[in-house]
């Protein structure tokens, strides 16, 4: 009796655990098929108050409240102004054009010359980009950049640094003005300024002389008064940076199209026109 009592334990025992064994594993499947369902319930009323807002099920990027009717209406906006094209400008406003040869606007306004010029190379357009204003016709009328503008400014101030000797010299008829222009341009444009003579600059630059009787520009260099004045580094080193840079400039204007031929007692050279 003590035996068979001894032997049924074990086998109850290993029963019982059978039994909890297959509950737990019921509730597991249980739980689980539930889980997916209100999971799966849930996804589809996102998806469904999403496409009733206007809004991605996957809510917005920034933070903040989703779904809301404002968040629609600014996400909306957002599209709108980001495909919309710019206007174009108003009537006497100008702007970068790409144009043919007859001055026809083909492509435009731009914001700048590089927008222009980009979308000709890489559409294959054959046109120049110009800046100026649309006609009804569709031509297009040059006007002055502003990039032009401040480039005006500058060369302005460098030809205020011209010496005296210009004074009486310089207007608008004279073609010795026009060439005096065009070197000092040429030259700024290379990196050179122009010495400032009316105000006693020390920091050198390119001197430009007029030569009224050859019909010409002397172009010439001057080094810092440390060393053209004062001889800091002695008068070798003078004159060798003087030599050096008079024959620099004269081939960076013959570089650039100018008649340029060496002017007889300064060393520097005679500019007489632009080829």
């Amino acid at each position: 009796m003590i035996m068979g009592a001894t032997l049924g334990w074990p086998a109850v025992t290993m029963l019982g655990f059978i039994l909890l064994t297959g509950v737990v594993v019921a509730l597991g499947f249980s739980s689980t098929a539930r889980y997916e369902f209100e999971h799966n319930g849930t996804r589809e009323a996102q998806r469904a108050g999403a496409q009733a807002s206007g809004t991605h099920p996957a809510g917005r990027r920034a933070p903040g409240r989703q779904g809301t009717t404002s968040d629609a209406q600014a996400q909306h906006q957002a599209v709108d102004v980001a495909v919309r094209p710019a206007p174009a400008p108003a009537p006497g406003r100008p702007g970068w054009y790409l144009v043919d040869g007859s001055a026809q606007a083909l492509s435009g306004p731009f914001a700048d010359r590089l927008d222009a010029d980009w979308l000709a190379l890489s559409q294959g357009i054959d046109a120049v980009a110009v800046h100026g204003v649309r006609h009804p016709d569709g031509t297009v009328a040059l006007r002055p950049s502003p990039e032009e503008r401040a480039w005006l400014k500058e060369l302005s101030d460098q030809l205020d640094r011209l010496p005296g000797e210009w004074d009486e010299l310089l207007s608008d008829t004279d073609p010795l003005t026009t060439l005096v222009v065009e070197v000092a341009a040429a030259l700024v444009e290379a990196g050179l300024p122009l010495h400032d003579a009316p105000e006693a600059s020390s920091a050198g630059g390119v001197s430009l002389l007029p030569e009224p009787t050859a019909g010409g520009v002397v172009v010439s260099w001057r080094a810092h008064d440390r060393m053209s004045a004062q001889h800091l580094r002695g008068a070798a080193a003078n004159a060798t940076v003087q030599q050096s840079m008079d024959a620099v400039i004269a081939e960076i204007l013959g570089n650039l199209g100018f008649v340029v031929e060496p002017h007889l007692g300064t060393g520097g050279s005679l500019v007489t026109a632009l080829r």
